[in-house]
């Protein structure tokens, strides 16, 4: 796995802080997760764009467009460990949202890399009409995900690539 994502955004050195600009970054998906076989297949992740709801200083992992902002995992790929996948391959995370227009938000989303049926999203009441909104968002499978979020007449879409964790179980006495 850290082969996959320092090829996908290579390594880093920590003494190096001259900026890099990346327009359009794209990562390399497993063959595990293309049902295709082996053809390579690549994810045009969206990165944060720093764009906060309001001020609040390090806004690097935000992203949004004045009317509506998420969260982003870091580098933008979700890397689920066994707690959040399903026995059917699925992935749940919890995804934040803030909404700066007054209305119901709507989740909706589809794989790019490989056909999946699409995301489904919890959206719980309780939260206003305005503000922050929590989320969770159920990916049928992993791979690259478009996501858009609507609130009225203000959406926001973003790519984000969906990854499982191996799952270990430590040995028992039997095994050993």
């Amino acid at each position: 796995m850290l082969l996959l994502l320092t090829a996908c955004f290579g390594a880093s050195d920590a003494s190096d802080t001259s900026p890099v600009a990346v327009t359009n970054p794209t990562a390399a998906v497993p063959a595990s997760t293309n049902d295709r076989g082996t053809e390579a297949a690549t994810c045009p992740l969206t990165l944060p764009n720093g764009a906060a709801p309001r001020d609040d200083g390090d806004a690097g992992m935000n992203h949004g467009n004045g009317r509506l902002w998420t969260a982003m995992w870091p580098h933008n790929v979700v890397i689920a460990s066994p707690d959040y996948q399903g026995i059917d391959g699925s992935v749940e995370m919890k995804w934040p949202w803030w909404r700066g227009v007054k209305g119901t938000l709507m989740i909706e989303g589809r794989r790019l890399d490989d056909k999946a049926p699409p995301l489904h999203a919890d959206i719980p009441g309780g939260y206003g009409e305005k503000g922050f909104q929590p989320s969770g968002i159920r990916f049928p499978t992993e791979g690259c995900w478009e996501v858009t979020g609507t609130v009225g007449n203000a959406k926001l879409t973003f790519v984000t690539l969906i990854l499982r964790a191996a799952r270990y179980w430590p040995m028992d006495e039997a095994d050993a």
